[in-house]
């Protein structure tokens, strides 16, 4: 009997320790989406599948935008929630289903797809239930512009890995994705996509939104969280585990992809009353040793790859500097209010090259514009890369700058010419670029500051004549340079910034590097 007293007491014991215990509730979280992912990628790439009638597969664009999300049925909009949630429709070449989740108090349910949430009238179609099987994507709702107005779009999410975010007074223009893979190769371009979400319900009084996502494609798969905190500059958290099934060429990190049609560097050759027309005009970079550079963007006749090849990264971004109405004069869509996009490493990304990309591109409606960070180090299959970066998708790009650091306002091309005796001016032959400097730093320096352009110029061009002039109305310094091509079937390189004519030569300006083509 002593013996199972023991035991006895010993059973109570025990269950007394599993009630005394702290309630340790289950929290979703990146590490549910990593297993997923890591379990998928032992296993072989399977394309996605569509079940989705020709009537919706065939749409052209135009008609695919008819269809519309009825905003009766906004998710969350009856809960008390800051953030809600509209839906995008399958059509087009959004052909299949995309699985979107709810995180509820850590309980996870998926959003059921039923017709009633979207009016395709204006097609002539009447959808029944049972016909289409899901989602294409979705969107985030906030009042970011008034607070009565709940449903201003801050985020969408349509197709491959692509999303969109915008801020305050801003409106959608160039797009982030989660990897780009072997993107400019001969060997074509294979685009990851988001194939779930889950979607974390906002308490009331919550600043954030969070977004799990789990990606796949035939090289890799991956696990990614992502955080929008709302602001006048909205900043999105990315934090990402990818997995590799294969060795991949060409990794792109943190990609963002734009348009740029044309601007003061690059005129149109058409007769357009609009300025210039892009979503962004430049690539900025600050590099590992807090070097900037500014690249203004082209629009070439052929494919174009650039690269910066640096030992760490501080951050890049594609950028819209011109954020002025007289800039573009575009009363539809406004190509001022549309937002840099600036990213910054929160983790080691160790070494490494800045890639640019540029496409031809006859109008506006092709992103031909692609920058993302390629790591010097070869992923195996088998191996993991974590990620952890920020972005800011913002109108306030000027403020990123150290006071002390003279930016670039503006980038005119021309063909040169000289002063003649009669004040006439004539042709000489030369291709001219005309840079304008400005800084708080460099707008309280004298006129007569000893100042001087720092110019450099790659061996396809030969630099004629630099000249620096006080810009007055700026408060700052424009070099303007004149220089002749060798051969027209190169890019020619040049480089301008300046630089302290003490015997220092103390950098003063980011560095400005533009790409000449003349083909």
């Amino acid at each position: 009997m002593k013996y199972f007293k023991i035991k006895h007491s010993s059973l109570l014991i025990c269950m007394l320790c599993i009630f005394l215990l702290p309630n340790k509730s289950y929290a979703f979280s990146l590490e549910d989406v990593e297993k997923k992912a890591d379990e998928l990628s032992k296993h072989s790439f399977k394309s996605p599948k569509t079940t989705l009638p020709n009537e919706f597969k065939q749409l052209a664009f135009a008609d695919y935008q008819k269809i519309t999300f009825n905003k009766s049925k906004t998710y969350w909009q009856n809960d008390n929630s800051p953030f809600r949630l509209a839906f995008y429709h399958q059509g087009m070449y959004f052909d299949h289903r995309v699985k979107i989740n709810e995180i509820i108090d850590n309980k996870v349910q998926e959003i059921k797809y039923h017709a009633g949430y979207f009016d395709t009238s204006a097609l002539n179609i009447k959808e029944k239930d049972g016909v289409v099987d899901g989602f294409a994507g979705f969107k985030v709702q906030y009042a970011i512009n008034d607070p009565k107005k709940l449903d201003d779009e801050i985020f969408s999410a349509l197709g491959a890995s692509y999303f969109r975010v915008i801020g305050k007074n801003q409106v959608y223009g160039l797009s982030a994705r989660a990897l780009a893979i072997n993107t400019g190769l001969i060997s074509g371009e294979e685009f990851p996509y988001f194939k779930e979400f889950w979607l974390e319900k906002p308490k009331p009084n919550q600043k954030n939104f969070v977004i799990y996502a789990l990606l796949d494609s035939p090289s890799v798969t991956g696990a990614y969280k992502i955080t929008l905190t709302p602001h006048n500059a909205m900043i999105v958290d990315i934090e990402s585990s990818v997995f590799f099934r294969k060795k991949v060429e060409k990794l792109g990190i943190a990609p963002l992809t734009s348009m740029y049609l044309y601007g003061k560097n690059q005129p149109s050759s058409i007769s357009n009353y609009r300025p210039e027309l892009h979503d962004s005009n430049g690539l900025s970079i600050w590099t590992d040793d807090k070097k900037w550079i500014w690249r203004p963007l082209n629009n070439p006749e052929r494919l174009s790859l650039s690269s910066f090849a640096l030992k760490g990264i501080s951050g890049f971004g594609l950028i819209q500097r011109d954020d002025g109405f007289d800039d573009y004069q575009d009363l539809d869509d406004h190509y001022e209010k549309r937002p840099s996009a600036w990213i910054e490493p929160q983790n080691n990304w160790g070494a490494g090259h800045v890639e640019l990309v540029e496409l031809p591109t006859p109008d506006e409606t092709n992103d031909n514009i692609i920058a993302f960070w390629v790591p010097e180090k070869q992923y195996q299959p088998g191996d993991k890369l974590y990620t952890k970066y920020r972005v800011y998708f913002t109108q306030l790009e000027a403020s990123r700058y150290p006071n002390d650091v003279a930016r670039v306002k503006n980038t005119f091309y021309s063909l040169g010419d000289i002063k003649q005796a009669n004040l006439i001016r004539k042709l000489d032959g030369t291709i001219s670029y005309v840079v304008d400097f400005v800084g708080d730093k460099l707008s309280r320096l004298p006129k007569d500051a000893h100042i001087k352009p720092f110019v450099n110029i790659s061996d396809n061009g030969k630099l004629i004549d630099s000249k620096l002039v006080y810009n007055d109305v700026d408060k700052g310094w424009r070099v303007i340079l004149r220089f002749n091509v060798k051969k027209a079937d190169q890019p020619t390189e040049i480089y301008v910034s300046l630089v302290s004519d003490d015997g220092k030569n103390t950098q003063l300006s980011e560095t400005w590097n533009a790409q000449y083509l003349d083909y």
